[in-house]
């Protein structure tokens, strides 16, 4: 019926090898879902030999921990209205297990699958300048490609200062640990912000 329209789908796909972009990812799902989205949170494939893996007893835990979570597939991104991609940095870069997933994408490119729907980023590097901005400023990349709609958290609420003041998206400095509440927050605020975004758009085309 004109005018009806559903609760946004939101994709929150992710790559974290030792779990601190897992916690972010499923920060950003819950804002989203708070706002009134309907998610599928998603990681994408371990590219990473075994040997690698066991080399860091924190890596080979949180790889056994999440084996519940569903491996995104090209499917994720042709449901969903608006997306929310999260990786470690490698060397201020996206991780190679993000970007092998995004590298498939060429097919619903073509398709214009991607064109006008919202998206926006989260990261973590090891230190507090370790990358985080060029990561996303990269991640973003892909995205100004397939004519998306970046939505970053920006300075919009005062959780983002209280997370360290990244308006690109959310990031955290992984050396002091865990993310605290401080940084989560700022993640929820981004997905309820993505959420609501997508949202107001779907409203528009109604």
């Amino acid at each position: 019926m004109k005018g009806c329209v559903m609760a946004p789908k939101i994709a929150v796909v992710y790559y974290s090898s030792t779990g601190n972009v897992h916690q972010l990812a499923l920060a950003v799902a819950e804002g989203a879902e708070k706002a009134g989205a309907e998610v599928r949170l998603r990681r994408v494939p371990e590219l990473a030999p075994d040997a690698a893996i066991d080399s860091n007893p924190a890596w080979r835990e949180h790889v056994e921990a999440t084996r519940d979570v569903e491996t995104a597939t090209l499917d994720d991104l042709a449901w969903a209205d608006g997306y929310a991609f999260g990786t470690p940095t490698r060397f201020g870069n996206v991780s190679a297990q993000l970007k092998q997933f995004l590298d498939s994408t060429g097919g619903l490119w073509q398709q214009g699958a991607f064109v006008d729907k919202p998206v926006t980023g989260f990261v973590s590097a090891a230190n507090t300048h370790g990358g985080n901005e060029s990561t996303l400023l990269a991640l973003y990349n892909t995205m100004h490609h397939w004519g998306s709609l970046i939505v970053p958290p920006g300075f919009t609420d005062p959780v983002v200062y209280a997370a360290g003041g990244n308006p690109y998206g959310t990031a955290h400095p992984s050396a002091a640990g865990a993310p605290g509440e401080n940084v989560l927050s700022a993640a929820r605020h981004q997905g309820r912000r993505l959420a609501t975004i997508t949202g107001r758009l779907l409203r528009a085309a109604a």
